[in-house]
């Protein structure tokens, strides 16, 4: 016990003793510390110059300077000697580490005044020599005048001035242009980027009025909000690829290069403040810069997946809503953000996408219409990246259509057909359409083809009337393109061929249409629409204008005479009841350049000496037949050129007329025995309600027409004729009974969560 009480002992005093030494040698620092600043002050004293007066006054101020500074030396000197006393252990040390300090030569000092004192004894005796001596040397020096302040660095005197007192930096355009040509440099300090970095988020916290985050930089002002997002579009690419040493030989990703750790979590902040800064941002201009600098950071992108996610979702956005470039910006930036991480990223992305083209192709006008076909095209690419999980989407969605047309042949409720004869569902079949047509060398999804083209022709099917005919040519084009683009045999003639047997087209028309209809943005039509003249006219030119394609495409082939005897015989009989000049001069050219390239073809037939088995011999004859050229495809090339050019001619002048809304008068029954002083007012006036109600329902409903009585029939055939009445003829006696309400083409809105 005694010896550990002992050892206790021992190490308290070791303790105390080193807390003593820790003190002296603090004594002693301060001591050493104002012993050089005594020193550097005698210094400054010896180095001043010597400002020009009388002899007299420059010897007297030379001697009490003289003075001064021996008496400083004394007290250096005393100072040095007392260290002997008070602390022997640090004078050794000073010894052994800094010797100037103790051998400080006095002597020097006082050399140097008596050599002061001899110049200026010799230039009292010269006399005027000495004053030319000066003259000289004012000449030599210049001399500062004494408002100017003392000078200092730049940098320094920044950080002192625009520092404020809660800790931010002001951001000033000076300060821009140092970490601009910091960033411009081949090697790049990241202390640099990080500061931009923070910069950039007290640009867009200044702006947003966010106050959540601790900024460590203070933007005021446009001009600094600008510069530094200018700094970051132009520079901050560049500077990080030259940071982490990236080239176009480069081929390992880039979370596994070396410098990635230490650019990661500034580049993390960096991404996520540019996306907020794009959501934010409604100008094009400045949405195009931003998307660009965007294109070139997806690379960077691809590393960061929850990031990656909310990108995308903007970039959709702006994909589906946006203004031309700007769609086709946002467009390209995903396609890279994908093609960079397409295992983890495709799906989503292809959901989206759909979801989105869909929601936004509820509504076409020659507006809407180029942004719905970019939309449409753009996500066939998509599709086309990994045919494998474009299949899966593909028949999922198919299956969806399908399911939606089931539902309405089998309800057979107004909700249902609403449900497949809207835009999203004509629109959706296209897109299936073109990604099956852009994929037909792939064998991937070439087994759709058969149930997409039995859902097209049972939506034509589904309502067989007039009143849908610009849907049914919709989706008749639709099935012509398959065909073309896949090589498969599709029977779409009895489809074209039935429009010329209905009862509407062949009636007679009752009203003329200032303007011509096209069924391009159309899917109904309304009573007044049907009753004018425009409306024969556009169905006669579908017509003509889908059997030319149909049959050009198919002009090549070995049983063409076959394929045509139906079409010639249903055009012949057609033109036997057709009274219109126009309509039967159109389908006779048709009709003569089908039986000319039927002919055609029974020529070359004569010619063959191999077999029907042979197809690979049949395939080589149908080409080179194709390459020749036959009568019906040469007229359709010429005819689609006049075509297109009537159609641009036609929408020029449409945009005219729809300038004026030229009014139809309506002359009102007047009743003899009620007006008895015989005025009769033949135009009413505009500002009377009720003239001006009448207008709008002679606009809506169309003009009056005399229809006969029907005459009376006994209750048994009505009943009979009920029961033989289909339900599209049901839904069309509906439809008709609303009024003014069926003139409105009332679209109804998918459910997304069944899509």
């Amino acid at each position: 016990m005694l010896k550990i009480k002992a050892k206790s002992t021992n190490k308290a005093k070791s303790l105390k003793d080193k807390k003593v030494k820790k003190t002296k040698l603090k004594e002693n620092l301060e001591k050493v510390e104002k012993v050089k600043k005594n020193m550097k002050k005698i210094a400054k004293l010896l180095d001043e110059p010597v400002e020009e007066a009388a002899p007299e006054k420059v010897v007297k101020k030379s001697k009490d300077k003289a003075k001064k500074s021996k008496s400083k030396n004394k007290s250096h000197k005393e100072e040095l000697e007392g260290l002997k006393d008070l602390d022997p252990e640090f004078y050794n040390f000073l010894k052994q580490n800094d010797k100037e300090l103790l051998d400080f030569n006095l002597m020097d000092s006082d050399d140097d005044d008596e050599d002061a004192d001899e110049d200026s004894k010799e230039k009292k005796t010269k006399g005027v020599d000495s004053g030319a001596e000066s003259d000289e040397e004012d000449e030599k020096f210049h001399k500062p005048s004494a408002d100017l302040e003392v000078a200092s660095d730049e940098s320094d005197a920044e950080e002192e001035i625009e520092t404020a007192a809660d800790g931010t930096q002001k951001i000033t355009l000076n300060l821009l242009r140092q970490w601009q040509l910091q960033l411009q440099k081949p090697h790049v300090p990241i202390d640099i980027v990080r500061k931009v970095v923070q910069a950039f988020s007290s640009a867009l916290a200044s702006v947003s009025g966010d106050d959540s985050k601790i900024a460590t930089f203070r933007v005021e002002g446009a001009a600094a909000f600008n510069g530094v997002v200018q700094l970051c579009v132009l520079n901050m690419h560049p500077a990080l690829t030259n940071l982490l040493g990236i080239s176009e030989k480069t081929k390992t990703p880039i979370h596994k290069l070396k410098k990635w750790p230490k650019v990661r979590s500034c580049l993390r902040y960096y991404l996520m403040d540019l996306i907020r800064l794009i959501e934010h941002v409604s100008s094009p201009n400045i949405l195009t810069v931003l998307l660009k600098h965007l294109h070139q950071m997806a690379g960077m992108v691809g590393s960061f997946a929850n990031i990656g996610k909310t990108i995308l979702k903007r970039l959709i956005v702006l994909w589906s809503t946006a203004d031309e470039t700007v769609r086709v910006l946002s467009f390209l930036c995903i396609l890279k953000i994908t093609r960079n991480q397409q295992v983890s990223m495709l799906n989503h992305v292809l959901k989206a996408m759909y979801l989105s083209y869909v929601r936004n192709s509820k509504f076409v006008s020659p507006n809407t219409l180029p942004s719905i076909n970019f939309m449409r095209r753009s996500l066939v690419e998509m599709f086309a990246l990994d045919l494998n999980t474009a299949y899966q989407h593909a028949f999922l969605y198919i299956r969806q259509l399908a399911i939606h047309l089931r539902n309405a042949v089998i309800l057979k409720k107004k909700d249902s057909f609403q449900s497949v004869y809207n835009w999203q569902y004509v629109n959706s079949i296209r897109l299936w359409v073109d990604l099956l047509g852009a994929t037909h060398n792939k064998p991937q999804l070439q087994p759709l083809i058969y149930p997409l083209v039995s859902i097209v022709t049972g939506a034509i099917k589904l309502i067989p009337t007039a009143q849908y005919f610009p849907l049914r040519f919709h989706c008749i084009n639709s099935l012509i393109s398959l065909a073309k683009q896949t090589d498969t045999f599709i029977p779409v003639l009895p489809f074209i061929l039935e429009v010329l047997n209905s009862t509407t087209f062949n009636k007679k028309h009752s009203s003329v249409s200032m303007k011509p209809m096209q069924f391009t943005c159309i899917l109904r039509l309304n009573k007044s629409q049907m009753a004018e003249n425009g409306f024969r006219d556009e169905v006669v030119e579908n017509v003509c204008g889908l059997l030319l394609d149909y049959l050009a495409h198919e002009s090549a082939t070995l049983a063409f005479p076959d394929l045509v005897v139906p079409t010639v015989v249903a055009l012949k009989q057609y033109l036997k009841k057709c009274k219109n000049s126009n309509y039967s001069r159109k389908l006779k050219q048709v009709l003569d350049k089908i039986q000319d390239n039927a002919k055609f073809i029974e020529n070359e037939r004569r010619k063959i000496n191999f077999g029907l088995k042979d197809t690979s011999l049949v395939q080589s004859w149908e080409t080179k037949i194709r390459n020749s050229g036959t009568p019906l495809g040469i007229y359709y090339t010429s005819w689609l050129k006049t075509h297109e050019t009537k159609k641009r001619r036609q929408a020029a002048n449409t945009d005219d007329i729809n300038d004026y809304d030229v009014p139809m008068i309506k002359r009102q029954k007047t009743d003899k025995k009620a007006n008895d002083d015989g005025d009769v007012e033949l135009f009413p006036s505009d500002s009377e309600d009720d003239g001006l109600n009448d207008i709008l329902k002679d606009k809506e409903d169309g003009p009056e027409v005399e229809v006969k009585k029907p005459t009376k029939k006994p209750k048994k055939e009505k009943k009979a004729k009920k029961a033989k009445e289909i339900p599209a003829a049901a839904v069309e006696e509906e439809e008709e009974d609303d009024g003014a309400d069926a003139a409105i083409d009332i679209v109804k809105d998918l459910d997304m969560n069944d899509w």
